[in-house]
C-alpha cells in the first residue's frame, strides 16, 4: 500500500531506543528501529515484547501502523502494545497520544496505515523475558478436530500447517518454560539426513528421467543434484516445486514429501521467546493472509476449522496446486478501530474474542521470468477462488499488509471496498484523515481507491 511512483517516506534513519522504563516495563523507540533491534536493547534489562511475527526485520512503525500479530489465543496483535505514540501531521503538527491522551484518535492511528500522520515515536508495553518449550507433531485432520478447543486453551501459542492434498496437519505449540523444569520425554531425534531424506529421495528419483509434459528448461539442473545434501528442507522444497509448479499432481507429491519430513521432524525444544516464536517462511513467495472472527476464547464456535475444511474442498475440487503449508494462528481481538481483528464495536472486553488468521501462498522457486508469471497468474485465481467462496462467508478481511494493487480488477476493488466499509468505522477514519492530512500528502492513488 506504501508503494508510489511520486516518492516515498522511509524512517529508517528514525531508529533509536529512547528508553526502558524497567519499573513499569515499558520502552520507549522511534519508528524506524527494527523488531530485533528493540528485542536486543530490552534483552539486558530481562525484558522482552509480548508477541512477534513471523521475521524480525520490521521497522516497529510498520509492524504496528498495519495490525502485525503473532499467536495464541489470549494474545492481541502487536499495535495493543503501544500504549502511547507521536504522529507528525501535516494539519496539526505532532501530536502525543495515549489512552489519557485523546483515546478516540489514539485508537484509529495505531493501526493507521501511515495515513494519518507519520509515526515518529512509540512506547511500547513489554513484557518479562521468558524461554518457551515448543512441541512440534504432526495430526490428522480429524485429530485436530477433535482436540482444537483444547488446544486453543491450554497453549499460550498455538499454530497450525495444514498440508494441501494430504491428511497431515502441522501442531506447533509453545508454553512458558522456567530453568529447572523437566522436559517432556520424547524420542530421540532424527538425525538430519534421516528428517530430509523424503525431500531428497523424490530429487533423486527424478534424476536422469524427464517426466512427460515437463519442458526442458524445468529439468533438475546437473548443479541442483551435486548441491542436494547441502540443501536445508525449504531449499529442497523450493527445488521440487519448480520442476512443475503449476501442476496440483506434482505439487501434491512435493506436499506429501514434506509432511513425512515433519513427522520426522517432530519433538520438543526450549529458547528464548523471540527466537522460537519466528520461523523459517521458505524463498520468494505470494501471500494472501485474511482474518475472520471465530467467537471468543472461553467459547470457540468453529469458524476456523470450518473455514480451513471449506478452502481444502475448494483448493482439491478446483485442482488448485497450493503447496504446503497452509499457515493458521490466532490472536483475541484489539481495541484498535482498524485492526482486522478489531472488536472495538462488541461488549465488553475487545480481548475476549478470537480470531484467526490463515495465509495461502505460491512459492516463486526459480528466476525464470515465464515460469514466474504463470506463478502469479495462477495465484492470482487462487485468490478470487478465496475471496469469492469464503470471505463473505465468514467475513473475512485481508491484513493490510497483505493486500495487492496488481491483484484488483474494477470489480474486485468495489468487493475490497464494500468487505473494509462493513468492517471497519471507515467515515471516522477518513474524517480523520482529512482533518490531519487535508491535501492528502501521505497518501497515495491505491490507498485513495481502496479507503473511498
Amino acid at each position: 500500500m506504501a508503494f508510489s511512483s511520486q516518492g516515498m517516506l522511509s524512517t529508517v534513519l528514525l531508529d533509536d531506543i529512547i528508553s526502558v522504563d524497567k519499573e513499569k516495563q515499558q520502552v520507549t523507540v522511534q519508528a524506524g528501529a527494527r523488531v530485533q533491534q528493540v528485542v536486543e536493547a530490552l534483552r539486558p534489562h530481562g525484558l522482552t515484547l509480548q508477541n512477534f511475527a513471523s521475521i524480525r526485520e520490521q521497522t516497529m512503525g510498520g509492524f504496528t501502523q498495519v495490525g502485525s500479530h503473532g499467536s495464541g489465543a489470549t494474545i492481541p496483535p502487536v499495535d495493543e502494545q503501544v500504549v502511547s505514540m507521536k504522529l507528525v501531521t501535516p494539519a496539526q503538527g505532532c501530536l502525543e497520544l495515549s489512552q489519557d491522551q485523546d483515546p478516540e484518535l489514539f485508537h484509529m492511528a495505531r493501526v493507521g496505515l501511515g495515513c494519518l500522520g507519520v509515526v515518529a515515536e512509540l512506547t511500547l508495553q513489554c513484557v518479562p523475558s521468558h524461554q518457551l518449550l515448543q512441541h512440534t507433531r504432526v495430526m490428522t485432520r480429524q485429530q485436530v478436530h477433535d482436540q482444537h478447543k483444547q488446544l486453543l486453551q491450554q497453549n499460550r501459542h498455538l499454530r497450525y500447517m495444514w498440508l494441501p492434498y494430504t491428511d497431515s496437519v502441522v501442531v506447533v505449540t509453545g508454553n512458558a518454560y522456567k530453568e529447572g523444569d523437566q522436559m517432556p520425554a520424547s524420542p530421540v531425534p532424527a538425525s538430519q539426513d534421516h528428517q530430509l531424506a523424503p525431500f531428497r529421495e523424490l530429487l533423486h528419483s527424478l534424476c536422469g528421467k524427464v517426466r512427460q509434459g515437463v519442458s526442458p528448461d524445468q529439468e533438475l539442473p546437473s548443479q541442483t543434484m551435486e548441491n542436494v545434501d547441502r540443501m536445508s528442507g525449504t531449499e529442497l522444497r523450493d527445488h521440487l516445486l519448480a520442476i512443475d509448479p503449476l501442476d496440483h499432481m506434482w505439487v501434491a507429491r512435493v506436499n506429501q514429501a514434506e509432511a513425512e519430513w515433519w513427522k520426522r521432524c517432530e519433538g520438543y525444544q526450549r529458547g528464548w521467546s523471540d527466537w522460537l516464536l519466528g520461523f523459517d517462511c521458505g524463498g520468494q513467495q505470494w501471500v494472501l493472509e485474511n482474518c475472520f472472527p471465530c467467537g471468543t476464547v472461553k467459547q470457540p464456535n468453529g469458524a476456523d476449522l470450518q473455514y480451513m475444511e471449506d478452502l481444502l474442498n475448494k483448493i482439491e475440487a478446483a485442482k488448485m496446486p497450493a503447496p504446503s503449508p497452509i499457515e493458521q494462528r490466532w490472536t483475541c481481538g484489539s481495541a484498535s478501530h482498524m485492526s482486522p481483528a478489531s472488536a472495538a464495536a462488541q461488549e465488553g472486553d475487545s480481548q475476549d474474542y478470537l480470531f484467526s488468521w490463515v495465509g495461502i501462498i505460491m512459492y516463486l522457486p526459480t528466476d525464470n521470468q515465464r515460469q514466474r508469471a504463470a506463478i502469479t497468474k495462477r495465484f492470482k485465481e487462487y485468490v478470487t477462488l478465496c475471496k469469492r467462496e469464503l470471505f463473505q462467508k465468514y467475513a473475512a478481511v485481508e491484513h493490510w499488509a497483505k493486500i495487492e494493487p496488481a491483484e484488483l480488477n474494477s470489480k474486485e476493488l468495489k468487493l475490497l471496498q464494500k468487505r473494509l466499509h462493513n468492517h471497519y468505522p471507515m467515515a471516522e477514519f477518513n474524517a480523520a484523515r482529512k482533518r490531519l492530512d487535508p491535501k492528502s500528502i501521505l497518501s497515495n492513488e491505491f490507498v485513495d481507491l481502496v479507503l473511498k
